[in-house]
């Protein structure tokens, strides 16, 4: 029930504002191709402007790209590379890699220019530009359709195998009913689908409380959770769970995808059964084997590459933006991994995925949670 009305909240706001960007366009998103540019309208609205479109301010002549905990992984290496790479093709400057292990060194040094790049979750992106209206969207992963429409991934509450009946409803599925008093683990409090999305599915839940976010945010005898815990990313929250350190656990399908496959049920559907792959690395190493299951799961929209407009030079902006939305960049393998492929990135390949235009608009629905 929860799920349904934040996913309402999200898809319906977004497919709207689709709709509504989608009429309003008057041309297709850049492309470095003809195939690329003759996408339709809807799949590609205009691109958010910089305050100052004029070249010749005073960039620096190297461009940082700094990461999420989650993308600092080693796993991600290969592709943080050839994300720097392509970038280093488009602009003809030099990139630097800046590994983070919290969400809020990414957010600041995108807000205050000592990155001009970040890859972050829409709830990253709005802290950013709220303390720095020039942080603006450089493009996002379109979802299987190659548009808009389907741009999302999923937000999981998961409990382990064994464990689950604790949360059955009567209806034959699952409930987060009996969550008060566990022991939660989010991602961070800057983590869309980590702890925005959840949260506010949880207020929704229990709106009978009357509970605010700071409810959730420590545990205790007399809180809503008797612990809770914040495993700095994805995979920090899913292994809180799978070491026993949590009851319940908030991440997301993506960032779990290399260390686990759905063993029983579909994929990102709630009372599906994931196993930790027996060759997942550090520190799921420790815990192969181990199954856990998803009691809720909820559409989140895809977060942006984001960049600092005050840092990042317009002509740059530009020639990034042509390379990324291209036919060239969908088609790599180390950007959009095929779904057959043990290569570990940011995104999926699984029919039509590519990078799109997308405007500051597009994640009011995530701001319209905190309302």
């Amino acid at each position: 029930m929860n799920a349904k009305k934040i996913l309402a909240l999200i898809l319906g706001a977004a497919l709207l504002l689709a709709a509504l960007v989608g009429c309003s366009a008057p041309a297709a998103a850049p492309a470095a191709t003809e195939e690329a540019a003759a996408q339709p309208e809807s799949a590609a609205p205009e691109a958010s402007k910089a305050p100052a479109e004029e070249a010749g301010g005073d960039y620096a002549d190297t461009i940082t790209i700094v990461w999420y905990p989650n993308e600092s992984a080693e796993d991600y290496e290969v592709a943080r590379e050839e994300w720097g790479r392509l970038i280093e093709q488009a602009t003809g400057k030099k990139v630097e890699q800046k590994l983070t292990t919290d969400y809020a060194i990414a957010i600041e040094s995108l807000a205050n220019g000592t990155a001009q790049i970040s890859f972050m979750g829409a709830q990253g992106y709005i802290e950013a530009k709220n303390a720095n209206d020039a942080v603006l969207p450089l493009f996002v992963n379109s979802g299987a359709s190659g548009t808009l429409d389907d741009a999302h991934y999923y937000s999981f509450l998961a409990v382990e195998k064994g464990n689950e009946g604790e949360y059955a409803s009567a209806d034959g599925g699952y409930s987060i009913d009996n969550i008060r008093g566990k022991r939660m683990s989010f991602v961070s409090n800057s983590s869309t689908s980590g702890f925005k999305v959840p949260t506010s599915s949880i207020l929704t839940h229990f709106a009978d409380l009357g509970l605010t976010e700071d409810d959730l945010i420590e545990g205790g005898d007399d809180m809503f959770f008797s612990q809770v815990l914040f495993g700095g990313s994805h995979q920090g929250s899913a292994f809180n769970l799978m070491s026993g350190r949590s009851d319940i656990s908030a991440f997301c399908n993506t960032e779990i995808a290399p260390y686990a496959d759905c063993t029983e049920g579909e994929p990102n559907t709630v009372g599906s059964v994931y196993t930790i792959k027996s060759d997942a690395s550090a520190p799921f190493d420790t815990v192969a084997g181990e199954e856990f299951v998803i009691i809720q799961v909820t559409p989140v929209l895809n977060g942006p590459f984001a960049y600092n407009s005050e840092a990042l030079d317009p002509a740059d902006v530009k020639a990034i933006q042509d390379l990324m939305t291209s036919d060239e960049v969908a088609n790599n393998p180390l950007i959009f991994v095929p779904e057959d492929s043990d290569g570990v990135g940011m995104y999926e390949k699984t029919a039509n995925e590519r990078l799109l235009l997308v405007e500051d608009a597009w994640f009011d629905p995530i701001r319209n949670l905190s309302e």
